[in-house]
């Protein structure tokens, strides 16, 4: 027979069910009051404090419930809720945190009459079943090509998180971003819209760039600084003397031998520049006006960078994968992975690429491509809060359009469908 009387330990808290339970709405409750000022055009801006001191303003639902530090077990799983939300949706956590809190709110009342919570439970799934065969008799369908429709969707979005003025601005650089990478019939992929941020003017001079902004420039002083009508070879072929993966030695007895020697080390690698302004020479000839540009993924050493700059050519060197992919879409060509791949056809084309210097930080600008599938979005802000501040925005507005882009419906916002 198992013994009536348990030991607790000294320090642990207990209480009733009853007690439990209601704990557990007013947990639900704490977490309302503190969002519902959050909520729409004219909520509030939240500062939270780190531990450190470090300062982040925000009215984004996802980032506060993030950052906030949440003791009460009942609130955290509230909080996951709204933040696996944001997850899957992009948008609508401030609204998850209100409803669950608001549901609860309700059901206080009917638990103080005596109700029990599994009957509670099963009203919330039959309301759940109403609600969403509701929604399918209230839901407009959209043509994915109107592009006002899907810019009311934006703005409906980025309205919410930012002031009037920068939010008119960044619908339009948002929807012309999702409108540029879209393909027909194939999912949308945002990884191709390239985030950059510059701590330079003001968040109203975030602009979105037909093409693509790499956060480096060209690693030889001479190396022409803006370029028109530029070829742009992509690429992924070492440039720079490699070690031998072996462990080996040399051994000369004169100086000639040891000149032969180093000359042959470097034929290897210059054999390969070679190719590359073989073909420069082929696609651009003596006309001034034309120019080529290396964008390489692996690295081009200082003797190599010399001959593409005797040449006329512009170098970049250690690009990362992820723009290397966008280049492609961007620019058009193919990338390339050895010299003996080398051929016009496998060059993309931009009008111009140019470099832009901020302080320390180098910035190179591919502008003018045809028919890009891939695009920047540049955020400009005087400090990290606003270009924080709006970067949420811009990611919350591409998901809000590609939700309803792959849905192909919308619903009238807040109270409007009433």
């Amino acid at each position: 027979m198992a013994a009536a009387v348990k030991q607790v330990n000294a320090h642990a808290e207990t209480m009733g069910s009853q007690a439990a339970l209601f704990m557990n709405i007013n947990a639900a409750k704490g977490l309302l009051e503190v969002m519902r000022t959050n909520l729409g055009p004219r909520g509030t801006i939240k500062m939270l404090v780190g531990g450190a001191g470090d300062i982040k303003l925000t009215k984004d639902g996802n980032v506060l419930l993030r950052e906030m530090q949440i003791q009460n077990p009942t609130a955290v799983m509230i909080a996951r809720t709204a933040v696996a939300q944001d997850d899957i949706t992009g948008d609508g956590t401030t609204t998850t945190v209100l409803m669950i809190g608001e549901l609860l709110k309700q059901a206080e009342k009917y638990l103080n009459e005596g109700l029990h919570p599994r009957v509670l439970v099963e009203g919330f799934e039959i309301a759940k079943k109403a609600a969403l065969a509701y929604i399918d008799t209230v839901k407009k369908p959209i043509d994915s090509s109107d592009r006002e429709q899907l810019r009311c969707v934006a703005y409906t979005s980025l309205r919410t998180k930012l002031q009037e003025q920068i939010a008119n601005q960044l619908t339009d650089n948002v929807t012309d971003a999702v409108l540029t990478i879209r393909v027909p019939n194939e999912p949308l992929d945002l990884h191709m819209v390239e985030i950059m941020h510059m701590k330079h003017k003001m968040a109203t001079d975030t602009r979105l760039v037909n093409g693509l902004v790499l956060d480096h420039g060209a690693r030889h002083p001479d190396m022409k600084k803006y370029n028109e009508n530029c070829f742009i070879l992509t690429c992924n072929i070492s440039l720079e003397y490699e070690k031998s993966e072996v462990n080996s030695g040399f051994f000369y007895s004169s100086a000639d031998q040891r000149e032969k020697m180093v000359a042959a080390e470097r034929m290897y690698t210059d054999e390969r520049v070679h190719k590359i302004i073989d073909l420069k020479n082929k696609v651009c000839g003596d006309d001034p006006n034309k120019s080529f540009v290396v964008i390489n993924q692996k690295g081009i050493d200082p003797l190599s960078l010399d001959l593409l700059v005797q040449n006329g050519i512009v170098g970049l060197r250690r690009a990362k994968k992820r723009n290397m992919e966008r280049l492609i879409l961007a620019c058009g060509g193919v990338a390339v992975n050895s010299v003996e791949e080398l051929t016009p056809e496998s060059l993309g084309y931009a009008d111009k690429v140019y470099e832009h210097v901020i302080g320390e930080d180098k910035y190179t600008f591919v502008e003018g491509v045809k028919n890009p599938h891939s695009c920047t979005l540049l955020i400009k802000g005087p400090h990290d809060h606003t270009i924080a501040q709006v970067k949420e925005a811009i990611r919350d507005g591409l998901r809000a359009i590609k939700n309803t882009l792959d849905d192909g419906h919308v619903i009238p916002g807040a109270g409007a469908f009433e």
